[in-house]
């Protein structure tokens, strides 16, 4: 880990067995290839982490994407499409991420990859990458949902949520924060339909 924090020029198991004081890249290598473990309950393990040391009934819950710029097309999940990490279209691997954000700190506490239809409606391509076979279409408010619903059962204090208008402009996020009684404070794109007295009307009039 504090290799990839690290100012290395370059980042692979050579430089960052180096960085660790190895004398060979065999053990990152054997790390980053071989091991096996339980992704699912690392996640716990960091989120309880965090809600020892960042523990605040007015922390606020942040859900928002990042993506990994890529060249090939083997990665999985990646395609050609937006990205804030570039600021536009670009081959890319995104991924959702909940992070708690308190007083004295934030941390990312959940995390979700998303699949485009160019995965999920290839099985091909899917079985090729030891994807399960059935690996459905979600859009990123889905994972959202599942992970704001997930992070409070587990103990996490919040007082609301935060969001962009990914997930405002579609119901997921809103319905399950809604049914927990969760407050929230979601963006909304300049398209999105209000309705007034004085009739509807796009959200940017």
């Amino acid at each position: 880990m504090l290799g990839l924090l690290s100012d290395l020029p370059r980042k692979n198991c050579w430089t960052l067995a180096e960085h660790a004081g190895d004398a060979t890249p065999d053990g990152m290598q054997h790390l980053l290839h071989r091991a096996k473990w339980d992704a699912d309950a690392i996640r716990d393990d960091i989120r309880a982490y965090v809600i020892e040391h960042l523990a605040d009934d007015q922390a606020v819950l942040v859900v928002d994407e990042t993506g990994d710029l890529k060249k090939g097309t083997a990665t999985v999940g990646v395609q050609r499409q937006y990205t804030g990490t570039a600021g536009r279209i670009e081959n890319a691997q995104v991924a959702v991420y909940l992070v708690c954000s308190a007083a004295r700190g934030h941390a990312a506490i959940d995390r979700a990859l998303y699949m485009p239809r160019s995965w999920t409606d290839d099985p091909d391509r899917c079985r090729s990458a030891g994807i399960p076979d059935d690996l459905a279409f979600a859009s990123k408010p889905q994972p959202a949902a599942r992970m704001v619903e997930r992070a409070p059962d587990a103990g996490t204090p919040a007082r609301w949520v935060a969001g962009n208008e990914v997930y405002d402009d579609n119901p997921h996020l809103r319905t399950a924060l809604e049914h927990r009684r969760t407050g929230y404070v979601l963006a909304v794109s300049s398209t999105h339909p209000t309705t007034t007295h004085a009739g509807k009307f796009q959200a940017k009039t």
